[in-house]
């Protein structure tokens, strides 16, 4: 921005005599969204980050709802402190100017593109409901009134944190209101899932194998809280599972030394399993997914066993495992995280290191950027009789045979599944 641009933006839009507490001092609002209270002890709140709404009040007063940090001195400077909500109270000394205050003040808050109407469901660590239900059973009612934005804020909190850390933000349930309210955008890819004319939309990740097995087989010990995946994953450690199958991909630039070359010869988007006359079936309207071209593009294949596939649009996968450290929320590619070969007790150590995203640096750990991929799920290794789970976004989108079966019923097969790429798709309330 030039001088002049800078001068207009800390030029005051409304300067005035107003009381505070009885007595008269100077306030005004800048340009660059600045409401200072000029007296003995000086005050400022930025609109865009601190103040969350106002409301006009009997006895010509405007009271200024905000969060603050806890500190003393003036409230408008970069240090982090813990969030506080206070109230700023002044009052215009004639209808006029509370008139003109009102107006102005409305006009900068909605040339914020803040939600009008907001709707936030909570599903609090150990809550019993999923994803899914939420929506089902408490969204749902909403959706016909155009006028509210729906949030929810889950249990897994992997977009949560993923939102949060790269703003530098605890992650917190404050902080995600904050970031919704206060209406920043952020662009986000959406995965979609194909077998034959089902379809699944995906944000976050998809797992098979370990990572899978851990997220939905834990369902069980939902009453511990987020310690379940832990308390879990040194079981399926311990008794470690491999998976026969076959992985395809087109790899994104830089990668495409991995696996072998192949040629893309199945459709599973427009063909129907075999298997599939038993899974759930989707009503075909609205967004049906990309409509890439699959046969042009350049696949190459791996073939297992496998301990784990997981696939992640996001660098979190929850609010403690950096599942994918180089993972972008909008450059159009899935990270893909494939394990396969290693001996327990360097699986344990690779366990460890996810909170910080070094377990992807394991000689046992292939980490790449992928534009489009196929998964041919197979049987166990140690037990053909048995099959596995393909978990997507902590759902279970198919279950094969003789596995944990839960409550949720699968929306697919265990087949063969697709899964493309639409760069930027969503749009996300997130910190600045």
């Amino acid at each position: 921005m030039d001088q002049g641009g800078q001068l207009d933006n800390l030029s005051p839009i409304l300067s005035d005599q107003v009381l505070v507490n009885g007595t008269a001092v100077p306030l005004t609002l800048t340009g660059d969204g600045k409401l200072r209270f000029l007296g003995k002890r000086q005050r400022c709140l930025t609109l865009e980050k601190e103040v969350l709404g106002f409301a006009v009040e009997e006895g010509s007063r405007i009271r200024i709802k905000a969060v603050v940090e806890e500190r003393e001195g003036i409230c408008c400077c970069g240090n982090r402190g813990d969030l506080v909500r206070e109230s700023f109270v002044f009052e215009p000394l004639s209808e006029d100017s509370l008139a003109l205050w009102s107006q102005k003040l409305r006009d900068y808050i909605d040339s914020l593109g803040r939600p009008k109407r907001l709707l936030i469901f909570l599903n609090p660590f150990g809550g019993k409901k999923s994803a899914t239900k939420i929506f089902s059973e408490d969204v749902k009612p909403y959706l016909e009134d155009a006028d509210i934005q729906i949030t929810v804020i889950g249990t897994g909190n992997g977009m949560v944190k993923s939102l949060l850390h790269a703003a530098g933000e605890p992650c917190c349930v404050s902080n995600a209101i904050l970031a919704v309210i206060r209406g920043y955008k952020h662009s986000l890819d959406v995965a979609t899932i194909s077998q034959g004319k089902t379809r699944f939309f995906s944000v976050l990740m998809l797992a098979w194998g370990l990572i899978a097995d851990i997220d939905i087989e834990s369902e069980k010990y939902r009453w511990m809280g987020s310690a379940r995946l832990d308390f879990y994953a040194i079981q399926r450690i311990f008794h470690l599972r491999h998976y026969n199958g076959r992985i395809c991909f087109v790899p994104a630039p830089g990668f495409e030394d991995y696996g072998e070359p192949m040629s893309y010869h199945c459709k599973p988007t427009d063909e129907e399993s075999p298997k599939q006359e038993e899974s759930l079936k989707t009503q075909q309207h609205g967004y049906l997914g990309s409509d890439v071209k699959l046969e042009d593009m350049h696949w190459r294949t791996i073939s297992g066993p496998f301990v784990s596939v997981w696939l992640h649009n996001v660098p979190w996968g929850s609010e403690d495992v950096m599942a994918a450290p180089n993972a972008k929320f909008s450059d159009g590619y899935l990270d893909l995280i494939m394990v396969k070969g290693l001996p327990k007790l360097a699986l344990l150590s690779m366990m460890s290191n996810m909170n910080d995203g070094s377990h992807v640096e394991s000689p046992y750990v292939t980490y790449i950027k992928v534009k489009a991929f196929i998964l041919e799920p197979g049987t166990r290794v140690e037990d053909p009789t048995k099959e596995g789970i393909i978990d997507s976004d902590g759902e279970v989108i198919a279950r094969g045979n003789v596995t944990y079966k839960g409550n949720q019923k699968p929306l697919m097969a265990y087949d063969k599944v697709q899964i493309t790429v639409d760069q930027g798709l969503a749009t996300l309330f997130a910190p600045k």
